[in-house]
């Protein structure tokens, strides 16, 4: 095990700022996990782990901790028949990973295509897009937990999933470090498709019954057209995804967003399975007085898809913050509704949050 010292997390981003790393180390196995684990305990030291850096602003000033780079890697399969148990480490690149599955004809994640960032962190933000979720797959999840300071194995109902939340996330954000997940899959069964953008691409390329990969490259061209590809010559893909998540209004507060709305066309809404309704924050964004492009210095929105913050050439991460602080209380102001970030900030306060 190697500490290394101010080592810059930018790069390591996909938003591209921040500052550097005070201490830094790559885990390939659980044996370094633990021993970087006891190097920080005894000095004190606040930790973060870094899977593919797509979900992270860190701040300008750099993270004061440890940072523990997942470079864990390793998928192994054990079948019964119909379905398949798939373990993936918790270093496997994401893509790579649906990729795989896909290629074999796995059925559960085709729809989860082109999302970046590693295995490991699936399951802190209940991952999902075009109508899948991990947590309808996800079994169990291994974990070295910091309180007991052992390795244990999460089910699929002890990790509390929500929607892209967590027990990792929002109840114990800092007592498990997750080493591998457990998915299982369907052998050789139809794709999932149940998310109207996926049905009306598959209707106008009169494809009544498309397969897995047929699925993966619908996903990959959508997202694609977003800019929701890591892609270096592609100017709006300096962010990390969607920077806010979809609302979810209970019945009573649904109506009256809606009567704040009036006059706003047809709302984009979502009914759940608890009778909330889930709202579209990227439209909120753009009826809120934000287009697509809209740029404030060297931050702005990406010209493709409004939930995505883009960092331009000499962006800092303060200026990503003021920007998204500017959008958030814009929608609150015009439809009373609270946009809470996906991201996870490292050395700074979320927009709408109080300074620590």
């Amino acid at each position: 095990m190697k500490i290394e010292a101010q080592i810059e997390l930018a790069p390591r981003s996909t938003l591209g700022v921040g500052g550097p790393a005070a201490h830094f180390v790559r885990a390939t196995n659980e044996e370094e996990l633990g021993a970087a684990l006891a190097w920080a305990s005894a000095r004190e030291l606040e930790v973060r782990v870094l899977g593919g850096g797509s979900n992270i602003v860190v701040a300008d000033a750099g993270f004061a901790g440890l940072v523990i780079e997942m470079a864990m890697r390793g998928i192994d399969v054990a079948s019964d028949h119909t379905h398949v148990e798939v373990r993936a480490a918790a270093g496997e690149p994401w893509d790579e990973f649906v990729a795989t599955t896909v290629s074999r004809g796995y059925q559960g994640l085709e729809c989860l295509s082109g999302i970046p960032g590693r295995v490991g962190a699936t399951p802190i933000q209940n991952v999902g897009a075009y109508g899948q979720e991990v947590s309808e797959t996800i079994v169990r999840v291994v974990a070295f937990d910091r309180q007991r300071e052992e390795r244990i194995e999460l089910s699929a109902a002890e990790c509390q999933f929500g929607y892209r939340d967590s027990r990792f996330k929002s109840r114990e954000p800092a007592r498990f470090v997750v080493t591998a997940v457990d998915f299982r899959l369907l052998r050789d069964a139809p794709p999932a498709i149940r998310y109207a953008e996926l049905e009306r691409w598959f209707g106008a390329n009169n494809s009544s019954a498309p397969s897995l990969a047929d699925v993966r490259e619908a996903v990959l061209a959508l997202r694609r057209a977003k800019s929701m590809l890591l892609d270096a010559s592609d100017p709006n893909s300096r962010s990390c995804g969607s920077f806010f998540v979809n609302p979810v209004l209970s019945n009573t507060a649904f109506q009256t967003f809606s009567a704040r709305a009036r006059g706003e066309g047809d709302v984009p809404s979502f009914p759940q399975a608890n009778g909330s309704l889930k709202l579209s924050a990227g439209w909120l964004i753009e009826h809120a007085g934000f287009p697509r492009g809209t740029r404030d210095g060297s931050v702005g929105l990406s010209t493709k898809h409004a939930l995505a913050i883009v960092a331009h050439e000499g962006a800092r991460a303060a200026d990503v913050i003021r920007f998204a602080e500017r959008v958030r209380s814009g929608v609150t102001a015009r439809f009373g509704v609270e946009l809470q970030p996906e991201p996870v900030f490292w050395g700074l306060s979320a927009p709408g949050a109080n300074p620590a």
